[in-house]
């Protein structure tokens, strides 16, 4: 039985996005040590940036050239950076941190308000929204050349959702943060993540190959200003000194996954 690429798509964006609530399930009920939570995300972002680097962007610069590329990864980047600088000012700042940063930032705002109800929920979830929605739409997106997914895409995504999952939600626990609404916001981030696959797919299909450079670069962008501004900070927090090893690791398992493909 043969599945409309359509359909592959949501499907593989939905895999990928799972890894986000597994990671979320273990570091809310399972005791993962802090250094082990930190040296995953540190993996995570070498599988990461491999990707972005040997896939996105070359991709991207194949189908538009540069000038589309360069407008889209900057220009990524730039609305991924004020996102997060908005959300850190409602409380989301420390949101992938597995240590108390989520609950010492949830007690600074009730200090502000001079209230013991401050609610940082809203943020949170949005914060998760802004840091899977791009890598989603690369899944989308990988589809319009040859209406296959890249594989090496969907296995670097859910390498690195695992640990942002789980450093998130652990965080979320010392903030107080009840079972329920941990998982079902990272449930709901799961199925956000294959809609935005699906739409990326279905979105873009009929559009020149410059605006789906752009795009792609545009994803690649926001996904490495993420990296940068909430995934090396909590592994360096950690695992300090043996970040940029753990680091080269998983770039080098990424680039391996690619010549594999």
């Amino acid at each position: 039985m043969t599945f409309p690429t359509w359909m592959m798509a949501g499907f593989w964006g939905l895999v990928s996005g799972s890894a986000l609530l597994l990671g979320a399930a273990l570091g809310y009920f399972a005791r993962v040590p802090q250094r082990l939570i930190a040296a995953i995300m540190a993996f995570g972002s070498g599988v990461l940036i491999s990707t972005l680097s040997l896939e996105l962007m070359e991709e991207a610069y194949k189908k538009g050239g540069f000038n589309s590329t360069a407008t889209g990864f900057v220009g990524g980047a730039a609305v991924y950076t004020l996102a997060n600088w908005l959300l850190a000012r409602y409380g989301a700042k420390h949101r992938k941190r597995s240590g108390n940063q989520q609950k010492q930032e949830l007690a600074s705002q009730e200090q502000a308000t001079g209230t013991d109800e401050a609610d940082n929920g809203m943020a949170l979830a949005i914060g998760a929204l802004l840091d899977g929605i791009p890598e989603s739409i690369v899944i989308g997106l990988s589809m319009l050349a040859g209406g296959a997914v890249s594989m090496v895409a969907v296995v670097a995504i859910f390498l690195s959702n695992l640990p942002e999952g789980l450093s998130s939600a652990a965080g979320m626990k010392k903030a107080g943060r009840s079972a329920s609404y941990v998982l079902l916001l990272w449930t709901g981030i799961a199925v956000i993540s294959g809609i935005s696959s699906l739409l990326g797919y279905t979105l873009f299909s009929g559009f020149p190959d410059e605006v789906i450079s752009a795009t792609m670069a545009v994803s690649a962008g926001a996904v490495l200003a993420m990296i940068a501004d909430t995934m090396i900070p909590e592994a360096f927090a950690e695992a300090h000194n043996f970040t940029g090893l753990i680091t080269v690791l998983g770039f080098l398992v990424s680039f391996f996954l690619s010549k594999m493909d």
